[in-house]
């Protein structure tokens, strides 16, 4: 179950400003007071269990957007590996272009918290890194206008023009997280019928992506990610294999959301 909730940023972390559009902000598909709940669940053996839950919160004051988004897994878990995730980021109404990104991960008895302030003018991007109680490591990347964030970057993929994707071309984004940048892809699956436990049966477009190596994935799987087919495009649910079994994500509340849900089939 380690870094599960952080997986579930990455897992959601698909964008491409080759097809973006820059949109006014009253034409985003989301708004000021936005709430997205999900489960997360391992599957091992067949067996399914659900082991944590994330929340995502919008605001927006003075222009600025302030997301939230926190993970941690149930108390019964929390006896074997208690995971507590924290991330926020700010970035511009207009544009969407990050100002800011905080993280704070306890795993186990794992400590991180990562501060990245973004320079729009450069691309250039300060991080700062602190591991248990060591003295902080500072890091000047250089990335470029379509680096992001993991967070900030979940909101422009909302935002990109969705009737310019081709069906099974591949196409890169970027995302920096710690003191690296990440270079993968996505691809466009389609359309398709997704039922999701609890929730009801919806009208999806579906992607899949690569997924970065580590202690969990091996870098040869991939990602499949299922998002809401109408004005809100909001992540419905997720799914990846990793080394042993397979990481699920699914939407078990939606409040706030900017318009109606007309993705829902039944």
């Amino acid at each position: 179950m380690r870094k599960f909730i952080t997986l579930f940023i990455v897992l959601f972390g698909v964008c491409n400003f080759l097809f973006a559009q820059t949109e006014t902000i009253n034409n985003l598909p989301f708004k000021s007071g936005e709430k997205l709940s999900y489960i997360l669940n391992y599957t091992w053996g067949g067996i399914i269990t659900d082991v944590g839950s994330a929340t995502c919160v919008t605001t927006n004051k003075d222009g600025v957007y302030n997301v939230l988004l926190t993970g941690k897994s149930y108390r019964f878990f929390d006896l074997f590996f208690k995971v507590r995730e924290h991330f926020e980021t700010k970035f511009d109404s207009k544009t969407l272009r990050p100002i800011s990104f905080y993280r704070s991960a306890s795993e186990g008895r794992y400590r991180l918290k990562n501060n990245l302030t973004f320079n729009n003018e450069t691309y250039t991007i300060k991080s700062r890194i602190q591991k248990y109680d060591r003295t902080p490591i500072d890091t000047l990347l250089k990335g470029t206008k379509e680096t992001f964030d993991l967070v900030s970057l979940i909101f422009n993929y909302r935002a990109m023009d969705m009737s310019q994707l081709v069906v099974n071309k591949a196409v890169p984004f970027e995302f920096v997280i710690d003191n690296k940048i990440y270079h993968l892809y996505f691809i466009y699956k389609g359309k398709e019928r997704k039922k999701i436990s609890g929730m009801g049966t919806y009208s999806t477009l579906k992607f899949s992506a690569a997924v970065v190596s580590g202690n969990i994935f091996s870098g040869e799987e991939e990602l499949y990610i299922w998002v809401s087919d109408d004005n809100n495009r909001i992540p419905l649910f997720f799914e990846s294999p990793i080394r042993v079994g397979k990481v699920q994500g699914r939407i078990s509340k939606i409040e706030g959301n900017k318009y109606p849900i007309t993705s829902k089939i039944k």
